[in-house]
């Protein structure tokens, strides 16, 4: 049971990093082909591109659950924690209710919408499989958000996302270093 929640865990990373292996090794060798054979491997830019589009949407997932994605965020210093807080999970909710709304209208498109005979020009994979990606990708972000928040506000979790945490690491190394310097200098005086 474990391992089933750590792999659900980790999904997104795990789904990412294996798409980039493919997706760059399929370009690798599209590129010897054609530099050292003369010859172009047809099927290989359009996987290629297909398999970065997945990348992206579950990159954009993954991101959510580190509590990543870019947010204008500098203006809840200034106020009270209380209000801070509720208008941080009051943005959650509204991405949230986009996502949803985002979900229905992917999964209509691709379920009740797409054409099945509409396939991919030289793979001629059903495109209905490549356009799957919006609502799985939707729907684990949303679920993402909901785990950050309730890591953040039910458990009472401090999640920081990883460049802030590495900003402040840099800051507290640089006011650390200029304090040893100070005090250096005031001691060589």
């Amino acid at each position: 049971m474990k391992c089933l929640l750590k792999i659900f865990d980790n999904l997104e990373s795990y789904l990412c990093r294996a798409l980039l292996v493919a997706f760059v090794t399929i370009l690798f060798l599209q590129i010897l082909s054609r530099e050292l054979f003369g010859h172009s491997i047809t099927w290989s830019e359009e996987l290629s591109v297909y398999m970065f589009v997945w990348f992206v949407f579950l990159g954009a997932s993954y991101a959510a659950k580190l509590s990543a994605h870019n947010r204008v965020t500098f203006h809840y210093k200034w106020m009270p924690q209380k209000v801070s807080t509720a208008l941080e999970l009051l943005s959650d909710l509204s991405w949230i209710g986009f996502n949803s709304y985002f979900i229905y209208l992917s999964y209509d498109f691709v379920f009740n919408r797409m054409n099945l005979f509409w396939k991919s020009q030289t793979l001629g994979i059903p495109m209905k499989y490549i356009y799957l990606i919006l609502p799985i990708a939707f729907t684990l972000m949303t679920l993402r958000i909901i785990q950050v928040n309730y890591i953040k506000y039910v458990k009472g979790v401090e999640i920081i996302d990883p460049e802030a945490k590495e900003m402040n690491e840099l800051m507290q190394a640089s006011q650390a270093n200029g304090d040893e310097t100070t005090t250096a200098q005031e001691a060589s005086k």
